[in-house]
């Protein structure tokens, strides 16, 4: 017998002796209550996973769990993400993923569609297989891209014009007479106090010139 009163079957047999080892206290005590009222032969690794799950980890964990895995998408998650995440959730769906194929479908169906029509001539039945061709197209997607955006930066930038290049200024003309314009005299504008109001020239009123048509000679 080994800890916990689990016999020995190869590897799984040391997965069993870590599983019991973990258990402490209220747990550890549980497990011998288990282990003697159980058949030797009965002590086995997925023997102690199901009475582990019955007792600690409730149907509502377990369902909510499943209810992930089915609704499992890579979104923004890259394909190395995606398997993580894929093969923690599996554990509690064995029935759906009990082989090779059934976990490359439910994988497969995961992934984005613009990575799965790359790869659906390449369906494979082998899981680890799958998945390296997920990663490695992944990789050759993603080189692409940054080679697209590093020619269209190029190219965009090719297409300003330089700054170098100014606009030829207008030529001033040397060594010939200038043409200047005669100068305008201004207009003096008087307020005049008879009427409070502006004009130019003199008030006829102060040359008693006639007010109709500015004359001094209708006055006499």
């Amino acid at each position: 017998m080994s800890a916990g009163g689990i016999r020995r079957r190869g590897t799984r047999g040391r997965e069993i002796e870590r599983g019991c080892s973990l258990l402490r206290d209220e747990a550890y005590q549980w497990w011998l209550t288990i282990k003697e009222g159980t058949q030797p032969e009965r002590l086995t690794w997925d023997f102690y996973k199901s009475a582990f799950q019955g007792k600690y980890i409730g149907a509502s964990y377990i369902n909510a769990r499943r209810y992930e895995f089915l609704n499992l998408t890579q979104g923004g998650r890259s394909v190395a993400e995606c398997e993580v995440e894929f093969l923690r959730l599996s554990r509690y769906v064995r029935g759906m993923v009990a082989t090779e194929y059934e976990r490359c479908v439910h994988f497969d169906d995961g992934l984005r569609y613009s990575l799965r029509v790359l790869i659906a001539s390449w369906r494979q039945h082998h899981f680890s297989a799958l998945v390296e061709k997920a990663k490695i197209t992944e990789e050759v997607k993603r080189v692409e891209c940054q080679n697209w955006d590093k020619e269209r930066g190029k190219n965009k930038k090719d297409s300003k014009p330089s700054s170098s290049v100014m606009r030829p200024k207008k030529k001033v003309r040397s060594g010939g007479p200038i043409r200047v314009g005669a100068p305008v005299a201004p207009t003096r504008i008087t307020l005049w106090g008879y009427y409070g109001r502006c004009y130019s020239g003199e008030c006829w009123r102060t040359t008693e010139a006639c007010l109709r048509c500015g004359s001094i000679e209708d006055l006499v």
